[in-house]
């Protein structure tokens, strides 16, 4: 019965997927005599923990009973209260939990704690679910980095625009409201400047009903995008512009007259993508989307900072050896020097090919 109740929980979690970050998304149940009696979802970040909700809902029917927990209960103050002292305060008699927490200020603690009071503990019930459900999160915790996720829209030909530039539209309606789907659950979404320039786009998250949008980051060394642009202009979301040590201060205190935009200025006279993923990490972003352009993708791929690929491919042939490919870059020169992946995924969307694979 315990995986029973643990998908339950874990189905709670998924549901709140891309509005918890920079905290992992935790679902929650209380069992008592065979049937679920409170459960509970993290819903925001500074609010209360799924644990919180579970047993505010079970009441009194808590005592004696068991919580299951899709990570592992925090035993540290931080913006709410120790989860593992609450479920000792509410006499539960057992606790399972899908996955330890990797955050260092929990890291086996409050799992300790609740053992130390007289709990029954049970560990790893569902742990691999638990763990991609929250991949995000434990890709920051361990690297201090963001997750990268790596997106495409191309044609059989692996070409993302003619030569002419156009590029509107490669995929169907449904490939791109699965787009939108996955911007929805990253911090942040990345281009360069040159899409910015060429296409203005506003890189939301247009979903039916509500959706969170992702930070907007535009990686523009000269700080060159025009100061009309929709992501500068439009406030729908925050935009951060990442520019070289050199670019004009004038351009900068023009760009970050509007309230939602900030400029980041990097070290270097260029952008280095190594220092770019540390400060993102350091601001508490836990996943980024690049959807740049084929220079973008191409220096993602060189540095191999990008931990998974999906790739849209549409049913359409360009040809022409100038039509633009996914990928410049310095590329290899040997095919024993090629980009290897594990494609863990393939599904048809509409009239579309998507594939998911990771970086080996």
């Amino acid at each position: 019965m315990d995986e029973k109740w643990m998908k339950l929980a874990i189905e709670m979690a998924k549901s709140t997927m891309g509005q918890t970050s920079p905290n992992p998304a935790v679902g929650a149940v209380v069992v008592k005599e065979g049937r679920a009696v409170g459960m509970g979802a993290h819903l925001k970040p500074g609010e209360g923990h799924a644990e919180v909700h579970a047993l505010k809902q079970a009441g009194d029917q808590a005592a004696g009973g068991t919580i299951y927990v899709t990570l592992e209960p925090c035993s540290h103050w931080g913006k709410t209260a120790p989860c593992a002292d609450l479920i000792i305060e509410k006499k539960l008699a057992r606790v399972v939990v899908a996955s330890v927490d990797p955050n260092p200020l929990v890291a086996g603690k409050g799992l300790k704690k609740l053992e130390e009071a007289g709990l029954d503990v049970t560990i790893g019930v569902l742990k691999k679910e638990a763990i991609e459900l929250n991949e995000f999160f434990f890709h920051h915790t361990a690297t201090q980095k963001p997750f990268v996720t790596l997106k495409a829209a191309m044609t059989l030909d692996g070409k993302i625009a003619t030569s002419s530039g156009s590029s509107k539209w490669i995929t169907s309606e449904e490939a791109r409201e699965d787009v939108h789907r996955d911007r929805h659950l990253h911090d942040a979404i990345l281009v360069g400047a040159n899409t910015v320039k060429e296409d203005n786009p506003s890189l939301t998250a247009r979903l039916r009903g509500d959706a969170i949008s992702p930070i907007r980051i535009v990686l523009d060394t000269s700080l060159s995008i025009p100061s009309t642009s929709a992501v500068l202009t439009d406030g729908i979301s925050p935009t951060w512009v990442i520019c070289g040590s050199g670019a004009s201060e004038e351009k900068e205190r023009l760009f970050a007259k509007a309230p939602h935009v900030r400029v980041i200025r990097m070290l270097a006279e260029l952008i280095e993508l190594p220092e770019l993923l540390s400060v993102l990490g350091k601001e508490k972003i836990l996943s980024l989307y690049v959807e740049g352009g084929a220079k973008i993708h191409g220096a993602f791929l060189d540095q191999k900072a990008v931990d998974r690929m999906v790739m849209y491919i549409a049913p359409k042939i360009i040809g022409s050896s100038e039509a633009f490919s996914v990928f410049n870059g310095q590329g290899v020169q040997t095919m024993s020097e090629a980009v290897e992946l594990s494609i863990t995924e393939v599904k048809t969307i509409g009239r579309d090919i998507k594939v998911t694979a990771a970086l080996r």
